[in-house]
């Protein structure tokens, strides 16, 4: 008998603040520490909350585009992500609220597989459908440029 996966989840976790800096977040079996740099005050033992954002969009599009390629059969090869963000500080910095923190992200996915370049294009197309954390950064009004590359 085959085991129905759940559509909507719950995720659960009690994070731990060691320092007005430093988090600790438990989720399954790991511990992700999130953190801030020395010059700001942190022991720089993580990637900062913003940083860390940027890093999920990159991340979900690695998962959710080798997911799409396996399923249209377009092979990928290895591939890299260039990432540029525009990050518009005032508002961590307390100088005003910001409604639009991140207003331009590119990412240029570079893939050394055989796909073509058509293939590829389908592949981010269907990519940007089912990007749960591209979608978060649309929705916010992010302008999201995501290109993919033959390389």
């Amino acid at each position: 008998m085959a085991i129905k996966m759940k559509k909507v989840v719950t995720y659960r976790t009690t994070a731990k603040a060691t320092s007005h800096s430093r988090t600790e977040i438990p989720i399954r079996d790991l511990i992700t520490v999130i953190d801030e740099p020395k010059e700001r005050g942190g022991t720089n033992e993580g990637i900062t909350p913003t940083e860390t954002v940027l890093a999920a969009l990159i991340a979900c599009t690695n998962v959710i585009g080798h997911k799409n390629a396996r399923r249209l059969g377009v092979d990928l090869g290895d591939i890299t992500i260039d990432a540029s963000c525009e990050f518009d500080r005032r508002g961590v910095l307390m100088e005003e609220e910001i409604d639009l923190p991140f207003p331009e992200i590119t990412l240029t996915v570079n893939c050394t597989g055989s796909a073509s370049e058509a293939e590829l294009k389908k592949v981010g197309e269907e990519t940007a459908k089912y990007c749960a954390i591209a979608k978060l950064f649309e929705a916010a009004g992010t302008n999201l440029d995501v290109q993919w590359r033959k390389t």
